[in-house]
């Protein structure tokens, strides 16, 4: 399976913005999805998960209260909903699939065992 992350963009401060995580090649169902993000020069570091029957649901405490991820089993499409950004969240974002795992407390799953193109998010102040 390989995934696609879309709907990123560039937006002021305290913007919105919808990510799309969508799969090729086999459903998501059954497994856990994370996002995570990599700014310039700094490291891959996890935003939140989801539990592959959408119970268990976690975030980072950066994003906790502004960030909703949701899946659609219909669609095979996980979504992120980033409400009032700051440039500090600015980075490329990808969502990954663990296949045996869950969604852990932290919010980061534990094995990025597919990935694919991230989309750039972009916060001006």
């Amino acid at each position: 399976v390989q995934l696609q992350a879309s709907g990123g963009g560039l937006v002021q401060a305290g913007g919105s913005l919808r990510l799309s995580c969508v799969a090729f090649g086999d459903t998501l169902d059954y497994y856990a999805i994370g996002w995570f993000r990599q700014a310039p020069g700094k490291e891959r570091e996890g935003v939140s998960c989801i539990s592959s029957n959408g119970r268990r649901i976690n975030y980072v405490d950066f994003v906790e209260g502004r960030f909703t991820i949701s899946r659609d089993y219909a669609k095979n499409t996980v979504y992120m909903q980033m409400n009032n950004l700051k440039p500090e969240d600015t980075a490329v974002y990808y969502c990954a699939a663990d296949f045996e795992g869950g969604c852990p407390s932290d919010g980061v799953i534990e094995s990025l065992d597919a990935t694919g193109q991230g989309t750039q998010v972009t916060v001006s102040s």
